[in-house]
């Protein structure tokens, strides 16, 4: 499945620069909140967090609704803010 995503890519003249862009600033801002939120949790907390968002966007779902996702999460099981 990962090789006929990235020959789709490669072969869809997409513009590298404007794709690195766009990714970059899709989970950009979720990465300036955790960096802000890390006095109160650790580092690792916050990549995982980061990296969940960054996968349900990947998945389909609005930034804002992966966000609220991972939050409750969170919220829900305590066992999630250790990573386990």
């Amino acid at each position: 499945m990962y090789y006929s995503q990235h020959q789709n890519y490669r072969n869809s003249g997409q513009n590298h620069k404007e794709l690195k862009i766009k990714v970059l600033n899709a989970v950009n801002s979720f990465n300036q909140y955790e960096l802000h939120e890390s006095g109160n949790t650790p580092y690792s907390h916050g990549m995982i967090e980061v990296a969940a968002i960054s996968y349900l966007m990947g998945m389909g779902y609005t930034p804002i609704a992966a966000k609220q996702m991972v939050e409750l999460w969170e919220m829900n099981d305590s066992s999630y803010q250790y990573g386990r």
